[in-house]
């Protein structure tokens, strides 16, 4: 009989070893679930929409310096009546068309298109900031989901737990060996853990929630992850990555350039402007089978002489904003070295709070193991076991809580230094390639070209997804 129980009890462990190792092969990993975040993302959809609307200001901004060409036409129907000439008709046709050059506007055209190309640098960083914060918010909502189970997985042992001490508990004060008091302290911890089973759930539930609105779907089995390498040894070293690589510093030093160009362009507004025009029309009566051509050629020249102080203020209103941009970085710039320094401090604090949660977890089973023998014995309570076997959860609380807080703050210490994205996580997806679309657009094509034509197909397969 011992030896069949002993077979029984090899193959029952064989087969949980199999199905966890079966369910381990089968667990999306973080990885898996930031590569299905980036292709799911709404908000990077968002931002690079934004990119091409930028783009198209470049194009936008050079059709300034281009001759724009207009036609008009038209047939007009007259007809009169009098006593003396009786009744007329008549029917003619105009067509026309007009040319403009623009030869001179003091740079303010040249410097728009400037503009519009600093603005789309400044776009393409602020994809990239969208991109880190997907991905950062992937990685937390997969540990979320991975802590939030393992507590309902604490929660279902310890009611089971406390279940075994109130039934014996209530065996042994059917003996006499505890008081009416032993009982009632161990279903009162009973009912509590019922309750902090339930809201452990709840936290599940909206911890799942969250990783589907981050990644796309529902979580199903997810793989053990470590921690994310740094990449650098001091925070020092960080911070000189993070003022390189960070995409918010590189997006306000770019709407610096922006604010300092529109300085100029508003200072431009007060210089005159040269225009080229040009004229030809053509005219023809049907009844009398005349008709009339004609056409013209001039040079336009005007500039403002007083406008009740607009171009004035619009300058000043130009430098405030440039003096805005250039604090803005330095604000932006502090804000990243203080994350980066709270990101390798709770770095430090992680991993000092998992080694001693570790060693808690080990003297608290120990402690919590010989307690509940000595119950046994009668030379411990029912309330001293119940806080033993409390204070072995609260560890193993900390241990999981330290475990995926040690990988969050790994992860978000890339973030802070610029380094959370696809390319610099190495990951296996198609990436958005934001110059693609800037150099179908840069230089202004028509509809009907051909480089036109293949921007009409590029945004049909985007209006597809």
């Amino acid at each position: 009989m011992a030896g069949m129980l002993k077979k029984l009890g090899q193959g029952a462990l064989l087969c949980m070893a199999v199905s966890v190792v079966s369910a381990q092969a089968t667990a999306q990993t973080l990885r898996q679930a930031m590569v299905q975040a980036y292709e799911n993302s709404g908000l990077l959809d968002q931002n690079r929409a934004l990119l091409r609307a930028a783009d198209e200001d470049v194009a936008t901004s050079l059709a300034a310096l281009r001759p724009i060409l207009s036609y008009s036409a038209g047939v007009t129907r007259s007809f009169s009546e009098s006593a003396q000439n009786g009744r007329s008709a008549s029917t003619s046709a105009d067509i026309g068309l007009s040319a403009s050059l623009l030869l001179y506007d003091g740079g303010g055209s040249r410097l728009g298109i400037e503009v519009a190309k600093e603005s789309v640098l400044a776009t393409r960083e602020a994809l990239r900031s969208a991109e880190q914060a997907v991905l950062l918010g992937a990685v937390r909502a997969y540990m979320n989901v991975r802590l939030s189970r393992e507590v309902v997985a604490l929660r279902q042992s310890n009611l089971r737990l406390i279940t075994q001490e109130l039934r014996a508990a209530r065996d042994r004060f059917e003996v006499g060996e505890v008081t009416r008091t032993d009982v009632a302290l161990a279903e009162s911890r009973l009912a509590a853990s019922r309750s902090q089973l339930a809201a452990a759930q709840g936290a599940l539930a909206q911890a799942e929630a969250e990783y589907t609105n981050a990644v796309g779907q529902r979580p199903g089995a997810l793989g053990a992850v470590s921690a994310a390498s740094v990449g650098a040894g001091s925070v020092s070293e960080a911070m000189a990555l993070a003022r390189r690589l960070h995409p918010d510093l590189a997006q306000a030093r770019h709407e610096i350039a922006v604010s300092e160009l529109n300085v100029k362009v508003a200072e431009s507004n007060l210089k005159p402007t040269v225009n080229l025009r040009g004229s030809l029309s053509q005219n023809e009566t049907f009844q009398s089978d005349s008709f009339s051509k004609g056409g013209s050629v001039g040079v336009n020249l005007s500039g403002p002489i007083y406008s009740g102080g607009q171009l004035s203020s619009a300058i000043r209103r130009a430098i405030a904003r440039r003096d805005q941009a250039r604090a803005s970085l330095h604000v932006t710039q502090k804000s990243i070295d203080q994350a980066v320094e709270v990101a390798f401090a709770n770095l430090a604090v992680v991993r000092a709070s998992r080694t001693a949660s570790s060693e808690q977890v080990r003297a608290a089973q120990v402690a919590f193991e010989g307690l509940r023998e000595e119950a046994t014995l009668g030379a411990r309570t029912t309330l001293e076991v119940l806080d033993a076997e409390q204070e072995l959860l609260d560890a193993r609380f900390e241990l999981a809580s330290a475990d995926v807080d040690a990988v969050i703050n790994s992860y978000e210490a890339l973030a802070a230094m610029g380094r959370m994205t696809v390319e610099a996580l190495d990951l296996p997806v198609q990436r958005y390639d934001p110059t693609a679309y800037y150099n179908l657009v840069k230089d202004g094509p028509t509809a009907v070209s051909k480089q036109g034509k293949a921007l009409d197909r590029v945004l049909k397969g985007l209006g597809k997804n």
